[in-house]
Order: structure tokens, then sequence, then C-alpha cells
């Protein structure tokens, strides 16, 4: 059959070229339907059956995922559920003036679903491969979402994208993935001290003063965190009280320099009083 030597995905990647030239002999212009295969592997996916509880977890979660790859709202639409393990078998929704009548083929090749999941098959080979993804930093959220969702339930994932112009993109994500994002969700502190002069505007009994740094409505505010209330309580602030604090501000950075989260913790009153900002 001249399929010796050659992986699943070549052949099947040729079957399907073959099918699309065969189409547009008839049809120049055709183009095959677009399918979205994701498989689940694990003790619990033998079977060929799919949990309500993954289906909550995993499929809005994916389709997120891809939107976000896209750069724009992604729709997927389940269409079926197959063994082989787990497989589930899903395709974009098509408005009405995409899907019009008599013509079957009418998806264009580089839809966004299409540019979304050769975006995540791409990244998930890195993953994967424990390589660099600071270039795909703005998809991490999403997929470490879906990432915590498999090892909550001891799956692995594998993708497949059968693209309307006859492409196939495959990728998995697998332990060995799931725990390189884990470790780059991992982060560190950084420390810097800075001074915060405004006038307060809120005060908490838990050792929290916000200061807003100016009088315009869209001036900064800082909410600033006393260690110990009772050396705030001893201060005796006031709301509209001009304040002059030296703080540690903390950055908590993951391993491709993402800030995680800030705090500013009030260190001593700064030495002098800056005036505020007026409005213009």
């Amino acid at each position: 059959m001249g399929t010796e030597g050659r992986d699943d995905e070549e052949i099947e990647a040729e079957h399907r070229a073959s099918r699309l030239a065969a189409a547009r002999e008839y049809a120049p212009d055709a183009l095959l339907e677009e399918e979205l295969q994701l498989r689940l592997t694990g003790p619990d996916a033998d079977g060929g059956a799919f949990r309500f509880q993954w289906g909550d977890a995993l499929l809005e979660p994916v389709e997120h995922l891809v939107s976000a790859a896209a750069g724009t709202p992604v729709q997927l639409e389940l269409t079926g559920i197959s063994a082989g393990s787990t497989v589930v078998h899903a395709r974009p929704v098509t408005t009405p003036a995409e899907s019009a009548p008599g013509d079957a083929f009418a998806t264009p090749p580089t839809s966004a679903a299409s540019t979304g999941l050769g975006t995540l098959t791409t990244l998930l080979d890195a993953l994967e491969a424990q390589r660099d993804i600071r270039e795909w930093a703005k998809l991490f959220d999403a997929v470490e979402t879906v990432s915590r969702a498999l090892s909550r339930y001891s799956l692995d994932l594998g993708v497949t994208w059968y693209g309307a112009d006859g492409s196939l993109r495959r990728a998995r994500l697998t332990e060995q993935g799931r725990s390189y994002v884990k470790r780059l969700r991992e982060t560190r502190d950084r420390d810097q001290e800075i001074i915060i002069s405004g006038r307060i505007t809120e005060l908490r009994e838990s050792g929290m003063v916000k200061v807003k740094t100016g009088t315009a409505k869209n001036a900064l505010a800082y909410e600033v965190r006393f260690e110990e209330p009772e050396e705030l309580l001893r201060m005796r602030p006031g709301l509209g009280d001009n304040v002059h604090f030296r703080v540690r501000f903390r950055q908590q950075l993951d391993s491709m320099g993402v800030a995680r989260s800030t705090e500013y913790t009030y260190l001593g009153p700064a030495a002098e009083q800056t005036s505020l900002p007026l409005e213009p």
C-alpha cells in the first residue's frame, strides 16, 4: 500500500489530501469539513465513555483556549463521542451566512478555529518538549486551566485538527507537559521600596488603608497593608488626611516574568510630605 515507514499522521494527511483533490475535480473551490478531535486517555477513559464532570471541567476551558489562541471568539459544538479511549468529536459553529443552502464546502480555509488550533498545537508541542513558551505568555492562563482539569481526573489530552484545506495538526498534553506548566506557574518575589503620597479614602480595622494619589477621579489609588493593625490605630488617621508612606512594593513573578500578584506593605513614614496634584 506504500505506507511502510510512515506514521499514522502522514498517512491520514495523505488520505485527506486525496479526498480534497477528488472533490476539486468537480468543484475547484471545494473544501473539507473542519473537525476537532479531543482524545482523552487515562485509567477511567478506557471504556470509551465521557463523564459529565469531565465536560464541565474541560469543554468550556478548551473552547476558551482555542478562542484565546485565535485572538477572537470561537464557538465549538459537540458532534459525537467514540471509543479509542474516549474521543470527543467537535466542529466550529457556523453562522447561517457561512452555511448557505447548496454550498456544502463553505468553510473558509483560514477560519478563526483553524488559526487558533494551529497556534494551540504548536504551544502544546512546546510544553511537551519543555521549551521556552514566553511568546505565548498570553495563552498561559487558559492552558493552565485545561492542564489542572486534566490532572484532577488523571487524563492525558490528544488534540487533532482537521482543516478545511486538507491539513492535519496533532499535539498532546501529557503528564510531562502538565508538570512543566506547574513549574512555570511557580513564582518568586521581587521587592522594591517606594514612596506613596496621597490622601486616605478608605480605612479598615484589619490594617488596610487606601491612598489616592490625586484629586482626579482616575487618579491612582493604592491599598497599603499594615502588618500590625495596632500601628495603624496608634497613628489615629482620618478619611481625607494627607499621608506620605514609605512602603515595600512586592510583586510575585512567574517563570515568564508575568506579575501574578502585587502588594504594598507599610514600612514607615516618609521624611517629607509632597503636595497633591490638582485637577486642571
